[in-house]
Parts: structure tokens; C-alpha cells; sequence
């Protein structure tokens, strides 16, 4: 132990104020404003090896623990302007989705024949557009767990639970400071650019320098850089902006492609990465690619076994919400115009019990 730590430390016996969270001292308080890396990562019982479970056997919300009121409340110190941007795309954007998945309908109902009463009528799959994937849409796929031991029988057994539903996270709520790499922007400008619809791969020293253009240091707080504990990750990989290029035929090909010659640009799955993501301790992670990841995936060998889907052990292991598809166009081009990469962003999930995953209702204020 470093004499910081030590010093910590006897700063806590004395004000009660926990500091630096010990891996071992379960459950994990989130007030602390240093957590432990992934190779410190404690082991449960019962869990998967990796296994973030560390807020309580019966939590539900898992990351979005750090979304104390301290942390809110520092977080909308970001709010300068008042100027708001919209985070979801329209409810039927894409006009074809891919994965075979539905299209969103939208029904206007008359109430009577006078014209003056109406209802509205929805029929939609949450992750056909801009959505947040939930705890219970990805599993560990070697045990088949959820996160926090939820399995299959929570979900659609005979006797379902309301384990890991996503209505856990519409009643907590979600508001924090969130952090915008807009990656697509940077390879534009550093002969680096891409088509967002072929499997380009974004790896961790792609965003480190993305960020340094930035004027950022994408490393955690505790470290010595801009991440801090509970801060939402924003990553523009320019598939929206693509999208809208597209003629209603391109959109309609693409997205019909068979699923073995589906490709998008994302994030790569490398140990380094998984490290990174682990250790900034994000409250959640969005991106505006359908799925944030590079996709198909391309596992690699790390030094603690294969790197497969980071959907796994962001989902599955360490219990933090992960979006896609969001819409970072506008917000992107704000950014840019008033030289900060910083904001505060709201979520209001679905209140569904039982619910898989949801619309974000997300927008960002300035």
C-alpha cells in the first residue's frame, strides 16, 4: 500500500468517510471516489470469474449505484447555457432495422366520431432504433448468467421475476455529467477516415488520441485524468451521419443484409479496452453505432484469456446500461461550437416491469 493510500485511510477512520473502497469489503460503497481496477476485482461466489457484482446480492441497478445525489448534484455544474439537445433518433428510425427486428407502428386512435378526442396506439421492439440495452438482453454466455446471477427463468419461466427488469433503472433515474469522443471527427481529420458501415475497429489508442485532440484524458480521476467516477461515455463513430447519406434503397440494403455480412464500426475487443472501460468506473456507455462494439465481433487473445463481445462484460459482469444507436450529430456539432466536451445528460428509461431493454428519452444540456 502507497503512504496516499495509508493516509486515506486514517482520513477515514477519523471522519467515517470510505475514500478508497477495499475490493474484499462487500458491498462496495458508492460514495467512494476511488474503486478497484479490474485485475483487483474481488472473487464472488457464485460468479463468473470478472464478475462485477459488488453493490449487493438482491441490486438491480448495478453502475447506476454511482449516481449518488452528490455526484448529480456536482454533475449539473456542467449546465452553463440551458441549451438542450436531443439524444433519440425518431421512433422509426431505421425504416428497417436490422437483426430481422421490427419496425416501429405508430397508430392514431379516434375515440368517438366527432373529432375531437384521440388516443395513440405503439407497437414497437425497444432496440429496433436508439435504445439502452438492459441487464436482461445479454447474458455471461459460459454460465448463462445475467448480471447478478439473474438467469433465463427470471426472464420468460413459468414464474418470472422482476430481477435485472429495466424499470429498476426508470425508477432510479438517470442524470450525470456525461463525456463526448467524437472518433469519427478525429479520423476525418487525421487521413484516417472510414466507411461506419464496414468493420472498422476503434481501439483503445485510437480514442486515447481522439481524446488528446480533444483536450482531454480519457484516463480515470484517481489517476490523474478527466474520468470521473459515475460519468456517462458518449462515442461518435459516425453511423448516423452515414445513415442520413444514404438513399431509402441503401438504408433498406444495408440493413437487410444476411447477418454473417452485417459489419459496423466499434469498438475493439482487446483486453486493453476492457481494462479502460472497467476501470473509469462509467455510470453507462452509449454510442451512435448499432452495436457499439466492432461488429462482426473479432475476439482476440489478452493477458487473462479471450477478449469475445464486450456487450458480456459490460452487460453480464459489470452491470453497466449500454446504448446504441443513439443520435450525436447535433450534439457533436454543439460540442465543436462552443470547445467543450463535457455536459450533463438525463435518461428516462421505460417504467415496464419486467421490461428488457428501452428507449433512452435522453437528451444533453449545455
Amino acid at each position: 500500500m502507497s503512504p496516499t493510500d495509508r493516509l486515506s485511510k486514517v482520513v477515514d477512520a477519523f471522519t467515517g468517510r470510505s475514500t478508497v473502497q477495499d475490493p474484499n469489503q462487500l458491498p462496495w460503497n458508492p460514495d467512494s471516489s476511488q474503486f478497484p481496477s479490474r485485475k483487483e476485482l474481488p472473487k464472488i461466489e457464485g460468479a463468473p470469474d470478472g464478475a462485477a457484482w459488488v453493490w449487493g446480492k438482491d441490486d438491480q441497478i448495478g453502475r447506476l449505484n454511482l449516481l449518488t445525489p452528490a455526484r448529480v448534484k456536482a454533475a449539473a455544474a456542467e449546465i452553463r447555457t440551458g441549451e438542450m439537445v436531443r439524444l433519440d433518433l425518431p421512433a422509426d428510425v431505421p425504416k428497417t432495422p436490422a437483426f430481422g427486428r421490427e419496425v416501429s407502428q405508430h397508430k392514431i386512435k379516434p375515440l368517438g366520431s366527432d373529432g375531437v378526442y384521440y388516443d395513440d396506439v405503439y407497437i414497437m421492439n425497444t432496440q429496433s432504433g436508439t435504445q439502452w440495452d438492459g441487464f436482461r438482453h445479454f447474458a455471461h454466455l459460459d454460465s448463462k448468467c445475467f448480471y447478478n446471477g439473474a438467469t433465463a427463468s427470471d426472464i420468460i419461466g413459468p414464474s418470472p421475476t422482476t430481477r435485472c427488469s429495466i424499470h429498476h433503472w426508470a425508477t432510479h433515474c438517470i442524470a450525470s455529467r456525461a463525456i463526448l469522443l467524437d472518433y469519427k471527427h478525429y479520423a476525418e481529420t487525421h487521413s484516417a477516415n472510414y466507411d461506419s458501415c464496414t468493420s472498422h475497429s476503434i481501439s483503445l489508442a485510437s480514442l486515447t488520441a481522439c481524446a488528446v485532440s480533444q483536450g482531454l484524458d480519457i484516463r480515470p480521476e484517481s489517476a490523474g485524468g478527466d474520468i470521473k467516477p459515475g460519468d456517462i461515455l458518449l462515442i461518435r463513430s459516425g453511423f448516423i451521419q452515414r445513415y442520413n447519406n444514404l438513399t431509402p434503397e441503401e438504408r433498406t440494403s444495408a440493413a437487410l443484409r444476411t447477418h454473417e455480412d452485417l459489419a459496423w464500426a466499434g469498438l475493439k475487443q482487446e483486453e486493453e479496452m476492457l481494462d479502460w472501460l472497467h476501470d473509469c468506473y462509467f455510470s453507462a456507455v452509449a454510442g451512435d453505432s448499432p452495436t457499439f462494439e466492432i461488429w462482426p465481433v473479432t475476439a482476440t487473445e489478452g493477458a487473462r484469456g479471450r477478449v469475445g463481445y464486450l456487450h458480456e462484460s459490460i452487460l453480464a459482469l459489470w452491470g453497466m446500461p449500454l446504448g446504441e444507436m443513439w443520435d450525436l450529430e447535433r450534439l457533436a456539432g454543439k460540442c465543436r461550437e462552443l470547445g467543450r466536451w463535457g455536459l450533463f445528460v438525463t435518461s428516462a428509461p421505460a417504467n415496464v416491469v419486467g421490461g428488457v431493454s428501452s428507449y433512452p428519452n435522453a437528451k444533453a444540456i449545455f
